[in-house]
């Protein structure tokens, strides 16, 4: 969408007065960090978020400042837990669904971007878990959420990381809706 915005700023102008509590969530989720995450950790969910949910109305934007705020390496990172978890999220989530019948068999999917990653241990897995509750998958939550613990991330960090991808799905999904929905 080339006319989308680029900024968070004018995303946040973007959205329709009657989503006025997402305009709001916005403001308080996204655009001012939480207490909780380190602005590093903040800004690659941000970006995984924004890779996670496919806006061409509200990623493009999402995307922008994130990467403006992280170094090369960390935005690097943030896109390949994405990348990985876009799949993973997907099997994964159809082995749940199918009850333990193919538990047996080897998923042989590739994941180094979160099994050797080249960027905080912590970082990858706030990012695995914002990009696995984008795509509503209870075991890719489950296991990225207990690594992040055993990294040394609280339970509040993992809680604002879970805000960020609620918000920034809100907005996509106004965003692209709105068009559709709106006369």
């Amino acid at each position: 969408m080339d006319d989308a915005p680029r900024s968070l700023a004018e995303l946040a102008t973007w959205l329709p007065a009657y989503a006025a509590d997402t305009s709001r969530n916005l403001a308080a989720v996204v655009v001012a960090p939480g207490a909780h995450l380190t602005p590093q950790q903040h800004w690659g969910c941000v970006l995984a978020a924004a890779a996670a949910v496919r806006s061409p109305s509200a990623s493009p934007a999402l995307a922008g400042e994130a990467r403006a705020r992280l170094p090369r390496e960390l935005a690097d990172s943030a896109l390949a837990v994405a990348s990985v978890m876009a799949g993973h999220a997907v099997y994964f989530r159809a082995r749940h669904f199918l009850h333990g019948a193919y538990d047996d068999l080897r998923a042989g999917l590739r994941s180094s971007a979160t099994i050797a990653p080249t960027t905080p241990r912590a970082d990858v897995e706030l990012c695995s878990v914002v990009v696995a509750a984008i795509h509503g998958c209870e075991a890719c939550i489950g296991e990225h959420e207990a690594g992040a613990r055993s990294a040394g991330v609280t339970r509040e960090a993992v809680n604002d990381a879970l805000r960020i991808a609620a918000v920034v799905a809100a907005v996509a999904a106004t965003l692209d809706a709105d068009p559709l929905v709106s006369s």
